[in-house]
């Protein structure tokens, strides 16, 4: 039987300002709206649910108070996940009075520690935090009144990058992935399409991403760097047609090497579900050395 959290009850109305640890009801909390993390049922979040099990919650989420009321989740989603799925009905909580840009600034930031984010992941959140931070440099601040643009021609991205684990290019380059087509965003997230070609990617329309994207399904190839600049280029002057994106995707590229493929649906039983492509080389590999290693023992033993 999992154990409920033991926290004291709700702090005293005389001291909103500081923070206190709370039991909340699970069923008067929310997600936050558009949170760009995933929350998964796999193996880390099996382990999540053995520890909540065994010894409760021992980190308090954090919320914020709605304006109807219900609380909303700051830091703490899998931990909420883990609970409802035990049958849990209260998880202890640090509450924070915050704006809406506030509360999206400390949401990406407490996510931004993850040991493993998608490309997507940190897409969607580096321009949810950069819209948030526009907003409020654009309204008067007891520290300051200037947008953050017209002090010393420091640019918001640039004081993102200040708080961030990521240079302020990078994160331009992340938040580009945004205006990927959903099927080639998840072959970024698979590995499948490597980053930096996937940002050229993202100046083509919707129309011409679409249309790559069949091309690879059918031709089983990925566009290189060199070949992504060049679909850019095409795009921009108007003559990205499907006949030239299957004409530049059947160019040999320089370093091209002969590969040997093994269809999907082989091997896809041993996998789970979006394992990245080079882990699931490196695994393959690694079982055939074994292998032969155990040929080689067996050789020399008759």
């Amino acid at each position: 039987m999992a154990n409920e959290p033991n926290y004291s009850s709700n702090p005293s109305k005389d001291e909103p300002k500081k923070e206190k640890v709370r039991v909340i009801p699970l069923e008067y909390i929310d997600e936050f709206p558009g949170h760009p993390f995933k929350v998964l049922d796999d193996e880390s979040m099996q382990k999540l649910m053995n520890s909540i099990e065994e010894i409760g919650v021992q980190s308090p989420i954090v919320a914020r108070i709605k304006e109807d009321q219900r609380y909303e989740i700051i830091s703490g989603h899998r931990r909420v996940h883990a609970c409802r799925r035990l049958g849990l009905k209260l998880i202890p909580a640090i509450v924070r009075d915050l704006s809406r840009d506030e509360a999206i600034i400390a949401m990406v930031d407490a996510n931004l520690q993850r040991e493993h984010i998608l490309p997507s992941e940190k897409a969607a959140a580096y321009k949810m935090k950069m819209d948030a931070m526009k907003r409020r440099a654009g309204r008067p601040s007891k520290n300051n009144s200037a947008p953050l643009e017209q002090n010393f021609g420091i640019t918001t991205r640039d004081v993102l990058a200040q708080e961030s684990p990521d240079s302020s290019e990078q994160i331009r380059r992340y938040i580009r992935l945004n205006e990927l087509v959903p099927e080639l965003l998840e072959m970024v997230d698979r590995e499948s399409i490597a980053f930096r070609p996937a940002v050229e990617l993202s100046y083509l329309s919707k129309d011409q991403q679409q249309s790559l994207h069949d091309t690879m399904e059918c031709e089983d190839c990925t566009p290189s760097l060199a070949q992504a600049i060049k679909m850019k280029e095409f795009s921009k002057d108007g003559r990205l047609t499907d006949e030239v994106i299957l004409s530049i995707m059947q160019e040999e590229k320089p370093n091209q090497v002969e590969q040997f493929k093994i269809p999907k649906e082989r091997i896809s039983k041993y996998f789970a579900p979006g394992t990245p492509a080079q882990k699931i080389e490196d695994t393959i590999v690694k079982a055939l050395e074994m292998y032969r290693k155990r040929e080689r023992q067996r050789d020399m033993e008759r």
